[in-house]
């Protein structure tokens, strides 16, 4: 993960080096976004369903993101860091939450020759890295019992699994730039992701696990991303 946020901070870098004065150049902008994405992992919920103590996860995840987009020649190329949870956990109660996060770099050409509109199909490649998180209903459990007893404290104790994938990315977005505040803007991104292999969960500590359920992205996602122009890359 260190190593491809480093690359996402070079290619920041190297853009904005990138831009002279040839007027068909757009500054890097850096991106926030705000949406949701959706993926089941029928392999861990199918091994859970069978557990009364364990509530299945849910399919949906509320993200944000933080990243840069740059337009050149109509080449639209961008990255992005996303967070993504399903807030659906609570400590005390029977219930999950799954959450992720990733990092990606996509490739895109703008289909509409305009200095306001930008509408740009995309691929692109990322990691994606989830923590499954399975709470106990623990409202029977006394606190002398937890106190007294290591084998309580053991059982009222959340359950966790980890994840990876690399995955392929394919999507649209769109961006109108505002007229009263250059280098600024608001526009949607929607797509697909989907992994290049299936991988087994393993524990929280990343250790593998025998016959452990094996899990794919399918996940779709859409987000509304809002664009601005840093003050130190600003023109005078």
């Amino acid at each position: 993960m260190k190593i491809i946020t480093s690359l996402l901070l070079i290619g920041i870098a190297i853009s904005s080096n990138a831009q002279k004065d040839k007027k068909d150049k757009i500054m890097p902008i850096f991106t926030h976004s705000i949406g949701g994405s959706f993926q089941k992992f029928g392999g861990l919920n199918t091994r859970v369903s069978g557990l009364p103590q364990f509530k299945q996860l849910k399919d949906y995840t509320a993200t944000l993101g933080l990243g840069w987009l740059k337009e050149d020649r109509r080449v639209v190329t961008g990255g992005n860091i996303t967070m993504g949870s399903s807030m659906s956990g609570h400590q005390d109660q029977k219930s999950s939450t799954i959450r992720y996060g990733a990092i990606n770099l996509d490739l895109g050409y703008d289909v509409i020759k305009s200095e306001r509109i930008m509408l740009y199909p995309f691929v692109g490649l990322g990691f994606q890295h989830y923590q499954a998180i399975f709470f106990k209903d623990i409202s029977g459990v006394a606190f002398d019992d937890v106190l007294q007893s290591s084998t309580v404290k053991n059982t009222i104790s959340s359950v966790r699994f980890n994840n990876s994938f690399f995955v392929y990315r394919a999507g649209l977005g769109f961006a109108v730039q505002s007229q009263k505040c250059p280098g600024s803007s608001i526009g949607l991104q929607a797509g697909f992701a989907g992994s290049f292999k299936n991988h087994a969960w393993k524990s929280n500590e990343n250790q593998t696990l025998g016959n452990a359920p094996v899990d794919k992205i399918k996940q779709g996602f859409a987000s509304v991303v809002f664009t601005s122009t840093p003050w130190f890359m600003k023109r005078k």
